[in-house]
């Protein structure tokens, strides 16, 4: 299982001291973050995709990934989330296969429409075509990355004709998509459709809403054929703050949520805590807490942490790193270990990528033979052609 942080590379400001750091400085922080996170031992760096203040840090990930994997050896990269709904498919495929082969396959995307309305006025797309972009787009996103001098029409672009992604991607194999959804059911959907990873960055929402996206996933999932419910691929948000004992970490981190762009001045913060997975306190409720998410969601392979929103200091973000690295982690890699079923895959790594691809085990989207989709496919075949005889079978003793 993987653990790892995000970040939304907000630049609020300090409600206690009212400094604000400069968007420079914020960029500069969520590199020494990535690597900060490295080096405590963390597998998973992940940054949003945002075009407005105040989130400065991500306006450009696969710039912000591509420095960060020049200085770091082992940790995985990650966005959360790419806009596939407001950015040309043909430059995320060249731009991530591009930061993929500069970070030796250490690199993998989260899809996402976001939750800011404005950017699509931005990028010349309709708010109200959210769900049919993020679907289109994906499906060109997903061809270009397997089909070379692609010929594609579609209704959202100007088409394509013999277009081939420059660079290829680094062995063969895209980089792992893992699909990010807070509210929609059609993404769950679409995740589970082409084999690709589902990830609820479920933050804002009740522990009943994401058991119900993340069993809708797993469900459809093993309907296409893709393995069985237990073995589909998921991803969980969340966020912490933690002192030694749990009074401290409420009064520190108070200010800070009520101020915070996102969710502030809103619900208290005993409130929020209490019907989403936001955690404030000890490590060790961190730890029951986070144990607690595999009672709805099932054995998973990726857990995220938000660590560093609503203008913490960088000094007290890299403490928290380094509590998540030493007292936190460890504990949970250790638990979630415990009778997790061998059947249950890991998360997809490029090595295991390229072996699968090697060994033509690459899933089929919509449903290969054998898969239930495949079969349901072929029975509503056998139906229409048996509806079209007979309406030829009607039409010739009309005419007789």
């Amino acid at each position: 299982m993987e653990f790892g942080i995000f970040t939304i590379g907000d630049v609020t400001t300090d409600p206690t001291n009212g400094e604000t750091v400069s968007e420079h400085q914020r960029i500069k922080n969520t590199v020494e973050l990535a690597k900060k996170a490295e080096e405590v031992g963390l597998d998973v760096f992940a940054t949003g995709q945002h075009h407005n203040p105040p989130f400065a840090a991500p306006a450009n990930p696969p710039v912000l990934l591509a420095n960060i994997a020049a200085q770091t050896e082992k940790i995985n990269l990650s966005t959360a989330t790419t806009l596939i709904t407001t950015t040309d498919p043909v430059r995320i495929a060249e731009d991530y296969s591009y930061a993929q082969h500069l970070a030796d396959g250490r690199l993998d995307l989260i899809m996402g429409r976001g939750n800011t309305g404005p950017v699509y006025p931005w990028f010349g797309k309709d708010i109200r075509a959210g769900i049919p972009l993020a679907v289109e787009n994906y499906n060109l996103l997903y061809r270009l990355w397997r089909e070379k001098n692609l010929d594609w029409e579609g209704k959202f672009r100007t088409p394509l004709n013999g277009f081939t992604v420059t660079p290829w991607p680094l062995d063969d194999v895209p980089p792992f998509v893992w699909h990010g959804s807070i509210r929609s059911p059609e993404i769950a959907e679409q995740a589970a459709y082409y084999g690709d990873g589902f990830f609820h960055n479920n933050i804002f929402w009740p522990t009943s809403h994401t058991a119900r996206m993340v069993q809708l996933y797993r469900q459809r999932y093993e309907y296409y054929g893709h393995g069985t419910a237990e073995q589909a691929i998921v991803g969980l948000g969340g966020q912490v703050f933690m002192r030694k004992n749990s009074q401290d970490a409420i009064k520190e981190f108070r200010p800070y949520f009520d101020n915070a762009p996102v969710y502030g001045h809103g619900p208290s913060l005993e409130d929020f805590a209490s019907q989403t997975p936001l955690t404030v306190g000890s490590p060790q409720e961190v730890i029951e807490r986070t144990l607690s998410f595999r009672d709805w969601a099932g054995d998973y392979q990726r857990q995220m942490f938000l660590i560093d929103h609503a203008g913490l200091p960088q000094k007290t973000v890299l403490e928290q790193l380094d509590i998540l690295g030493e007292e936190v982690v460890p504990v949970l890699r250790k638990e979630f270990a415990k009778n997790r079923p061998a059947d249950v895959p890991d998360a997809p790594t490029h090595e295991s990528l390229v072996i699968r691809h090697r060994e033509g085990k690459d899933p089929i989207p919509g449903g290969g033979p054998g898969s239930r989709a495949y079969a349901d496919r072929e029975a509503r075949a056998a139906e229409a052609k048996k509806a079209e005889e007979a309406q030829a079978a009607e039409t010739g003793a009309q005419s007789e």
